[in-house]
């Protein structure tokens, strides 16, 4: 399965009143490993951040009046996104946001009909409920280290997410018999392969174990009134 896990920053916390986009950061899974791949792009909003988005993210306008616009960067996001199942913490924040940024375009796009979504948040709140289950609590209760962060960003907290969420569903994976298996097998067929190589060592019994051996024979086909099965024809 091929997973991305999404982070974004915005203007501001409410798209109906015309927020925006300003970073976009993925991490891409596949069969829950990291390939090392990953999207990040900051984005020109076309609009001022509101001073309570600046102090969270420590994006300022200065900052993206020379970034592209998100219709600049939509082919590009799509392709790393499109078929995927995406993993966001709060997902309809993100997806409400990407929406209605794709819905701007010349030619609008449908993102939910392009990707499958999972959201961590509801995941949380399922596995610890009644616990704080924003980012920061995960990462301290899970043991990801989230030292370096000082402000959000995005591709920061997709990266810190990506390792939230392997923790967090560990041992609901695959054995290890898809991709990426080789170690596994390699190790299976070792094992296999000095079993198989093994010398088989064949112990005949000396005379006095026959003789004890047909001494207890006697003995059942005694008892069992000559009805001992390992004497039968």
């Amino acid at each position: 399965m091929r997973q991305v896990v999404l982070d974004t920053e915005t203007t501001g916390l409410e798209v109906n009143k015309g927020h925006r986009i300003v970073e976009i950061g993925c991490v891409e899974l596949l069969e829950r490993r990291p390939t090392g791949r990953e999207f990040h792009r900051y984005v020109n909003p076309q609009r001022a951040m509101d001073e309570g988005a600046t102090a969270v993210s420590g994006i300022t306008d200065d900052f993206l009046v020379d970034k592209p616009v998100f219709a600049e960067v939509a082919d590009e996001f799509l392709a790393f996104i499109d078929g995927a199942e995406l993993i966001a913490h709060n997902a309809s924040f993100d997806m409400g946001f990407l929406e209605a940024e794709f819905a701007r375009l010349e030619t609008p796009v449908r993102v939910a009909e392009r990707v499958g979504v999972l959201d961590t948040l509801s995941l949380a709140r399922e596995k610890y409920p009644g616990q704080k289950n924003n980012l920061d609590a995960l990462c301290k209760r899970l043991g990801v280290d989230n030292s370096h962060r000082d402000l959000h960003g995005a591709l920061l907290d997709a990266q810190l997410l990506a390792d939230v969420y392997l923790a967090m569903t560990a041992g609901q994976g695959d054995l290890g018999l898809g991709s990426g298996s080789e170690p596994v097998r390699e190790h299976v067929h070792t094992a296999v392969a000095s079993l198989i190589d093994a010398a088989i060592r064949v112990r005949y019994a000396d005379a006095a174990e026959t003789a004890a051996h047909e001494a207890r024979l006697a003995a059942i086909q005694k008892a069992s009134r000559d009805n001992c099965r390992w004497l039968r024809d």
